[in-house]
């Protein structure tokens, strides 16, 4: 039998061999052996083999196939260490909405050209990267969108479309070429109204059916606020009816817009129980003994770079000088280093960072996650 590797799997030579599954979401960790197997499936002629173990699991995964595939494959590199698995995408800071939480204050009017577009994700390939959150601002506001949507299945990255769901119409969606669609929803209709204008709600709502019934896969953002706390069962029961993928939930940062409307911040009291909504495998993950971001960060509408968006007054290059080199300055928080000592740390990562920065300093901690798990 003739094994090949299948269109939507991808061999990454990570801080350990692996093979994605682009669709799927999934990555697979590999012995030396099962890597150089994957390796000969990529060849024209497949890999010559019995069945076996391993070879079985992978049909049943979706990563062979016994057809043979012609499609792109990416160079195959060693990553750096850590690796940069996931990129946060800000493709222009333009918004048709204006947010009472939002931590971009205004409308700057940057945006990435296709052509800048273009080289970051093929840098980012070569470095083994796995999964690119195109981002704004409203993304679906680029004037090039048509064309960054065209390049987007070129390249063996799952990409994943952020957006407030306003813009995203039926004839939108037929066009689209992401791999999922990720819809901010913060709260019932009466409260996300309140947060993003009123009819936005169902606009999204309309969104996210549409997107599912195009079969897409769908995930939520929800932000907590101050009108939206008396919502939190009934979002999980609909988003769950719903067959959502992902729903995120997080306090939002007090920067930016939530500055100037203070009156919608939660404080760590009234906030942090409500982190324990939400489910799915979130959009990154971190590695033992470090904090939130380990393979993590951001291009800015601007073309310079930082650890993430929140971190946008603290870059550490520019897309002139390459993501290779804007990761290199990017510095891994390492657990050990947070004034945090709890038997929830490896869980809790410290929180988010930059909320915990901004509230007690370098190496502080994120009080709304101290209080979800009853250490303050």
């Amino acid at each position: 039998m003739r094994y090949y590797l299948a269109d939507k799997a991808v061999l990454k030579w990570l801080e350990v061999p692996s093979v994605y599954h682009i669709e799927r979401d999934e990555l697979y960790e590999l012995d030396y052996d099962s890597f150089r197997f994957l390796q000969n499936c990529l060849s024209r002629e497949g890999q010559v083999s019995k069945s076996g173990a391993f070879k079985d699991y992978c049909m049943e995964e979706g990563l062979l196939t016994t057809e043979p595939i012609s499609v792109r494959r990416p160079l195959l590199k060693q990553a750096p260490d850590p690796s940069l698995r996931y990129l946060e995408m800000q493709i222009t800071d333009s918004c048709n909405l204006l947010c009472r939480h939002c931590y971009i204050k205004g409308n700057a009017g940057n945006e990435l050209s296709p052509k800048q577009i273009r080289e970051i994700l093929t840098e980012f390939e070569e470095m083994q990267g796995l999964r690119v959150l195109i981002t704004g601002g409203e993304p679906l506001l680029h004037r090039g969108f048509d064309e960054i949507n065209e390049m987007l299945p070129h390249f063996s990255l799952r990409s994943v479309l952020f957006t407030n769901g306003v813009l995203l119409k039926k004839e939108r969606l037929k066009k689209l070429k992401v791999n999922e669609i990720q819809i901010s929803i913060d709260g019932l209709e009466n409260a996300h109204d309140h947060t993003r204008g009123v009819g936005s709600y169902r606009a999204a709502m309309d969104a996210a059916r549409m997107a599912l019934d195009a079969g897409f896969t769908v995930s939520i953002s929800t932000m907590v606020h101050k009108e939206n706390l008396a919502d939190f069962n009934n979002m999980e029961h609909l988003f769950k009816g719903m067959g959502i993928k992902d729903w995120t939930v997080d306090v939002p940062c007090f920067i930016g817009q939530l500055r100037e409307d203070k009156e919608f911040y939660v404080n760590p009291e009234e906030g942090a129980r409500y982190l324990g909504y939400g489910y799915g495998g979130g959009l990154h993950t971190s590695g033992k003994g470090y904090g939130c971001g380990l393979h993590l960060m951001a291009v800015l509408a601007d073309g310079r770079t930082a650890k993430c968006a929140f971190y946008s007054n603290e870059t550490v290059g520019t897309i002139a000088g390459g993501l290779r080199s804007s990761w290199q300055k990017v510095k891994p928080i390492r657990l050990q280093n947070l004034r945090c000592d709890c038997e929830f740390l490896e869980i809790c990562r410290g929180g988010c960072r930059y909320r915990a920065e901004r509230l007690e300093g370098k190496g502080g901690k994120d009080r709304y996650r101290c209080k979800f798990y009853g250490i303050l």
